[in-house]
């Protein structure tokens, strides 16, 4: 039977890249409250953004999406949903938001987790929403060829409910009593929530609305102001790969949590990275011209309009293709492709 020791698993997490990548989190985290409370006009742009792409990227993952247009009707509240998908993704807003709000008070307990899957579905009306599976499922994928394989045997719908209560318990004691490291039990808990797979649907949906949660309450706020799920959805094949990696022999509990462990920490640090760099540039007062020229100067590569929107959101569209409009104009970039396929290089690159 599959056991929950995250004291014991936790030693074998202390390579030097996982400390390297521990040390840098915190370091970051250290400049958290002071952006928070010298930004706030800058915050709360970048929360409505984050909020936004968060909820696209999650949804998109899982195949689930609707055009530009209706993602700003719903999530603006402008228009009711219309089909399954836009019904899903109003419900993960709906938990988004509950999480933003009320994280200190969310205690991730197993019922706490049927709660947050209920809303999760509450738009759609499926009776599965706020249920643990009834029957056996597998993760399945399909190869090059277009032929589906088991990648995964979860937990049976028999064992799935004392699962849940057994880790959620366990990870709640290593918190509370600070037994190790929240960076290292987060990961944990997620690898170990997506193994059990305790719902017919929406599983990884829920992985990152928890993963979320779990970092907030543990003071790691970046989530909130960039967009997690989206850097996961730009990585998917490390997700993937990380996933499958620290899966095997998952059931006879002699799984080696460190390769989603160290993916779920690059994701952080990368998240923070982010964040520090946007603030900083509208905290030193940079010109939008110069801001937008540094990232071309740091970027290796392709980008397009939209990827300079997500990373300088305080700045207006229309300003954006002004400056952008310049530095072609001063042959510090080149154009390459046209229309909704349009991307921008540094000159010499």
């Amino acid at each position: 039977m599959k056991t929950f020791k995250y004291l014991e698993s936790s030693k074998n997490l202390f390579a030097q890249d996982v400390v390297t990548l521990l040390t840098s989190i915190h370091e970051y985290k250290g400049k958290q409250l002071l952006y928070i409370e010298a930004r706030p006009d800058v915050l709360a742009s970048l929360l409505e953004i984050a909020k936004i792409q968060s909820t696209v990227s999650s949804n998109r993952i899982e195949g689930i999406s609707t055009t530009d247009k209706r993602i700003n009707e719903l999530l603006k509240e402008k228009s009711s949903p219309k089909n399954r998908d836009e019904q899903e993704i109003i419900g993960y807003q709906t938990v988004q938001n509950t999480i933003h709000d009320n994280y200190d008070y969310i205690t991730p307990t197993s019922n706490i987790i049927l709660q947050l899957h209920r809303d999760l579905y509450a738009a759609t009306g499926l009776s599965y929403g706020g249920r643990f599976k009834d029957v056996n499922n597998v993760i399945q994928e399909t190869n090059e060829f277009g032929e589906s394989f088991i990648r995964f045997e979860p937990l049976s719908a028999f064992e799935t409910p004392s699962a849940m209560t057994a880790l959620c318990n366990e990870f709640i004691d290593v918190i509370q009593y600070e037994k190790i490291e929240p960076l290292l039990a987060i990961p944990m808990f997620i690898l170990d929530f997506l193994c059990i797979h305790p719902f017919l649907d929406g599983n990884g949906r829920m992985s990152r609305l928890l993963t979320l949660l779990l970092l907030y309450r543990s003071g790691y706020l970046v989530g909130k102001y960039i967009s997690i799920e989206q850097m996961i959805e730009k990585n998917k094949q490390g997700y993937y790969d990380s996933l499958q990696a620290s899966s095997q022999e998952w059931n006879e509990s002699k799984n080696d949590y460190k390769p989603f462990v160290s993916y779920f920490l690059q994701i952080v640090l990368s998240a923070y990275q982010e964040f520090d760099s946007r603030v900083s540039h509208v905290s030193k007062k940079t010109s939008s011209h110069q801001r937008i020229r540094n990232i071309f100067e740091s970027h290796v590569g392709r980008i397009t309009k939209a990827e300079i929107i997500e990373k300088c959101s305080d700045i207006s569209p229309t300003t954006i293709e002004l400056v952008l409009s310049n530095l072609l104009k001063e042959g510090f970039i080149i154009k390459i492709g046209g229309g909704r396929y349009t991307s921008y290089s540094k000159a010499n690159n």
